[in-house]
């Protein structure tokens, strides 16, 4: 049995409130982002700069090393980290420091072959991280790792053709019960364009944040900003909840100001300003 959808607002927001912040980055949780590739190794520099903007504290990228070079000048905020040049291979240090360290991981972002973001994120919950997002290529293989393997927080954020994959079928009408069937399933928070589901059977409702955020990159952002919610401290629903409410309202906002057509690249900062009009 579910409960019924509980609509999010501000107000629901403010009372849920978010971890104090405390005197320095060290107490606004570390984030690492595992992705990229050569044909997309900007996918892990929006979710990075996503995570910092809605507060987490310090980030990392562990990137493979054809693209650690450049990224380091691109968003100058991370440390940057080579996986193994063989994704069976265990991470090595200084990585698998950093990924023992994080508070939240996200892997997906960037990469573009199967097998490997499979080997990758086995290698990564080998190093006994707390929580992991899944995204992008990171949701295509997780029907074929055991569910065991990974650490009990897990949030998904797919979109309709992953979260279909997820699902074996295509998503029906009923957008709530599908998502709670895929919650159920992987036992994880599933955050789909605005709704979320956990596996307890609770959901709630994001107002959507319009076409605008039909462009690429724009899930990269979300995904970013779910995981430095659940490296602040939120529990995976309430993080992805905020994550979901401040890309929606970033979307607003740019819409209002620039019209359908803004970039993945103006949402991160949007995402600040969204939070500010919760809290004041």
């Amino acid at each position: 049995m579910s409960t019924p959808s509980e609509r999010v607002t501000r107000e629901l927001l403010r009372e849920w409130g978010l971890p104090d912040p405390g005197g320095s980055k060290k107490s606004r949780g570390r984030v690492m982002v595992v992705g990229g590739s050569r044909r997309s190794p900007g996918a892990v520099v929006l979710a990075g700069e996503a995570a910092l903007r809605v507060g987490a504290g310090r980030l990392g990228l562990a990137v493979p090393a054809s693209v650690e070079g450049q990224l380091g000048v691109v968003l100058p905020e991370a440390a940057v980290f080579s996986l193994p040049q063989h994704a069976s291979d265990p991470i090595a240090e200084p990585a698998r420091g950093e990924l023992e360290a994080a508070d939240a991981v996200l892997v997906g972002p960037g990469f573009d072959n199967g097998d490997e973001t499979r080997s990758t994120l086995l290698a990564v919950a080998d190093t006994g991280v707390g929580c992991v997002v899944l995204d992008a290529y990171g949701l295509g293989v997780l029907a074929d790792v055991p569910r065991e393997r990974l650490p009990r927080a897990l949030i998904l954020n797919p979109n309709e053709e992953e979260a279909a994959i997820l699902l074996d079928r295509d998503l029906g009408d009923d957008r709530e019960s599908d998502l709670l069937e895929i919650a159920r399933r992987f036992d994880a928070v599933v955050n789909c364009y605005g709704v979320i589901a956990d596996p307890q059977g609770a959901t709630w409702q994001v107002p959507a944040g319009g076409p605008g955020l039909g462009t690429s990159g724009s899930g990269d952002v979300l995904a970013g900003a779910i995981t430095g919610f659940a490296a602040r401290g939120l529990d995976p629903s309430r993080a992805a909840v905020w994550g979901s409410w401040v890309h929606a309202r970033a979307g607003d906002a740019l819409t209002e100001r620039l019209g359908i057509g803004f970039l993945a690249r103006d949402l991160p900062a949007a995402l600040t300003a969204s939070i500010k009009d919760v809290l004041g």
